[in-house]
Parts: structure tokens; sequence; C-alpha cells
């Protein structure tokens, strides 16, 4: 008789025990036998590498799929996808504010026909701080004033008093008009500052040339969500830069950020919510 092929036996060799293990037959499974225990053929060929899961159909009649880690597929729910939507904190993911689907008719006439729309956003309402502040103490001390010269017999400085306030309160009116008018804009090729009721001033920056960008945000501004952002250019000369007071700071950074590098995302984000806001009027 030959020797049979391998190494000769070495009872202290410690990579035996190894060997052995790992060229045992794999046993099949047998479907009648849950505990898997049960007398049965070993596995041939083809089952190896799968774990020893079954492969076929049980008397059941019920199907079972090979599976590396010697499970069967199961069928994934909705609430354990919705469970997948979420992060390890149980948040959900971040989902962008929605915006209007056009430009107002301020905006539109300053856009050319193969941009795409983005947003338009006002400058948040602490940008009237002053003017409210002004026209409210306009208000007490000039009633004030008033009403102590009408007890005086003056008449005179008492229409000077009321025309003052007046000419304050139409100061505010062209403040908070201005600030109405006041648009910061984004489309897919650049950002835009549109101000000014009778001198209207346009300011625009390509995203191409944009080569930094942040915002900066102090207490009251977290507080309030508003921010400042600042732009740099690789230009010398920048028609905007500094951009105060902006509502949701974060969010509109995010959009900014996100079509400098990640246009078609954008694209893909927007074209899904069309077509699922077309689906629901269909509906």
């Amino acid at each position: 008789m030959g020797s049979p092929s391998g190494p000769p036996f070495d009872p202290d060799d410690p990579d035996r025990a190894r060997r052995e293990r790992d060229t045992e037959p794999i046993p099949r499974i047998d479907p009648d036998d849950p505990a898997g225990y049960g007398p049965g053929p070993y596995a041939d060929a083809d089952d190896a590498g799968y774990g020893g899961a079954y492969a076929g159909e049980g008397r059941s009649g019920r199907a079972w799929a090979r599976d590396p880690d010697g499970f069967p597929d199961q069928p994934i729910s909705e609430d354990e996808l919705a469970g997948l939507r979420s992060d390890a904190s149980g948040m959900a993911p971040r989902r962008v504010l929605p915006l209007e689907d056009e430009p107002s008719s301020l905006v539109a006439r300053y856009l050319f026909p193969t941009e795409r729309y983005r947003g338009e956003w006002k400058r948040h309402w602490i940008h009237l701080t002053t003017p409210i502040i002004v026209g409210v103490a306009a208000t007490f001390v000039l009633g004030y004033l008033s009403g102590f010269l009408a007890g005086r017999d003056v008449g005179a400085l008492t229409t000077v008093a009321v025309l003052l306030w007046f000419a304050v309160m139409g100061w505010v009116a062209w403040k908070v008009a201005d600030w109405w008018y006041d648009r910061f804009i984004l489309t897919n090729k650049r950002v835009m500052v549109v101000n000014g009721i009778i001198t209207r001033q346009v300011a625009m920056m390509p995203l191409t040339r944009v080569t930094d960008m942040k915002y900066e945000q102090s207490p009251t501004g977290r507080a309030l969500n508003y921010g400042t952002f600042v732009l740099e250019s690789a230009g010398q000369e920048q028609a905007l830069r500094v951009i105060k007071n902006l509502p949701n700071p974060n969010e509109l950074y995010l959009r900014v950020v996100e079509e400098m590098y990640e246009p078609q995302a954008v694209e893909a984000r927007l074209g899904k919510e069309a077509d699922e806001a077309k689906a629901d009027d269909g509906a």
C-alpha cells in the first residue's frame, strides 16, 4: 500500500486541529429537521461555500434562496425601511426647505432663459431694527411734544411737530419698501443681489469664480436665525462680497455649496420632487 498524501502524522503539530476542521465535509440541512442535526447526506460540491443553506423547495412549497451567510432572503417591510432612513441618533436625514418653483416678477426679469432658478430670499426682519426703533421713538416723543405744545396755545410748533412725525414715518416706510425689494437670488450659474426702489442695483457673481464662502452668526443671529455671508472671488474686483442679515444661513449655505459642487444631485432631487407633485395632482 502506498503512503497517504500529505505530511506525516505529528501529534504535536499545532496546526493539525485547524486542518482537520477546515477539511470536514459540510452537512446539508434537512428541511424536515429544523434543528439541523438529523442524519442526511453530506453536501455535494455544488453546496460548498454556502454555509449549508438548503437550496430548492421543501415539502412546505416555500423556496429558499442561497445566501453566503447561510440564511434565506427575507422581505424588508416598510417600517424597517423607515428605520434605515434615520441615523443612529434617530434623527431623519436633512431635508431642504421648500421654495417657490418660479421666480417672482421682480426677479424673473434678471434671469436669462438658459439658467435654472434655485430660489430668492429677502433679508431677515432684523434688517429693519433701526427704522422700527426710530419710528416707535418718534411716535412717543413727538406725540408727547404735540400734546405739551397744544396746552401752551402754540399751534405753529404743534404743526411742526406733526409734520416732523410724518417725515419720520415716511422715512420708515421707505426703509420697509427698500427691504421688501431687496433680494438675494441663487441660480445654477450665479448668485445675485438686487436692491433699490428708484435706482435699481444688480450685483452678481458666477459660481465658478467663487473660491471661498463662509457665513458668520453672532449670538443674536444664532438665536433669531440670521447671518452674514462672505464670498471670496478669484478676481480683484468683486461685484458683491459681504451680504448681511440673510435668513436661515445654514440652509442657504448648504444650498449654495450643493449647487457649486453637486449640481447633478440638485437636478435629480428637483426632478424627483416635480414627478411626485405631478403624481399627487393626478391622484
